[in-house]
């Protein structure tokens, strides 16, 4: 520890179970890494659930850096960024990434993303599966982040989303993101805005997906040519357009090495590449805090 750091005290929130399906143990990984990385940099780290974090009456610390995704957390965290602390990733940027808040942002940022349609689920427009080109749609939960395989589903047929569509609703969903379905290779990718940090890789390639029906769907991966270097400047647009620093998403490269956007997450799990990022994530976290440090100088 070098003597001369500001030591900065700060509240680290966990994310719940309930918002890490199939990577609760990954999610929790990440998260501890970032904090031994804090400690070493010799900054004192409290740590709390979200369930405990809603139940604090005071929040003494000036300085939040959470995973959290329960909507209450959420507002709390908003109330205290107005109140002139300082949270990374931003309460309003997690609120941002929840998936028609997300859909709208990139597509105001013109990131290439998926032609899309927005939809209630309690009225379902005559023409809702119209103009959508090609064979097939994904529809998607739009109020939150996907909590269950069935949050995400792929249909073959205006029959069977309208189904789909109709199930949302029954489970209180109010509404729905309907996207074509791209054919290319899935990439998902891992980044920290303002560093160098970059990470991507093919997740069929290492059996890494969430639900399996995205391989199911878009077949064997063919690792098509494609810039790197711009997907990870346009996935540093898509992190600012957001409001967000520590982020991952997923995108499909088409054979002509012109990708889209299909997912973008505020702190991921790193899974595949976690101890390269802790030290990105934690000098991250510690640079945006001293710059707020020294503005109120």
């Amino acid at each position: 520890m070098d003597e001369n750091v500001n030591k900065i005290t700060l509240l680290g929130v966990k994310r719940g179970s309930i918002f890490s399906p199939n990577h609760i143990g990954n999610d929790e990984a990440i998260f501890n890494l970032t904090i031994s990385e804090l400690e070493k940099l010799g900054h004192q780290v409290t740590v709390c659930t979200e369930n405990e974090f809603l139940t604090m009456p005071e929040i003494k610390e000036e300085f939040i850096f959470t995973m959290a995704r329960e909507k209450d957390v959420i507002l709390k965290l908003q109330v205290l960024e107005r109140s002139g602390k300082t949270v990374i990733n931003s309460g309003f940027g997690i609120e941002n990434c929840f998936r028609i808040n997300m859909t709208n942002a990139l597509i105001n940022a013109n990131v290439p993303y998926p032609k899309s349609k927005i939809t209630s689920t309690e009225e379902l427009a005559a023409d809702l599966f119209q103009d959508l080109p090609g064979d097939g749609f994904w529809i998607k939960r739009g109020d939150f982040h996907a909590i269950h395989k069935e949050d995400v589903t792929y249909v073959e047929s205006e029959e069977q989303g309208r189904y789909i569509l109709k199930e949302f609703s029954l489970r209180g969903i109010p509404n729905a993101l309907i996207s074509q379905n791209l054919l290319g290779d899935l990439v998902k990718f891992y980044g920290i805005r303002g560093s160098e940090f970059f990470y991507l890789f093919y997740p069929y390639d290492h059996n890494h997906h969430k639900y399996a029906q995205y391989e199911q769907t878009n077949g064997k991966t063919f690792h098509y040519p494609f810039d790197q270097e711009l997907l990870k400047s346009v996935a540093n647009t898509a992190a600012e357009a957001l409001n967000i620093f520590v982020y991952g998403g997923d995108a499909i490269v088409s054979k002509d090495g012109t990708f889209r956007i299909i997912d973008f997450n505020d702190w991921p799990s790193f899974a595949p590449c976690r101890a390269q990022a802790a030290p990105y994530i934690a000098q991250c976290l510690i640079e945006n805090f001293t710059l707020k440090v020294d503005e109120r100088i």
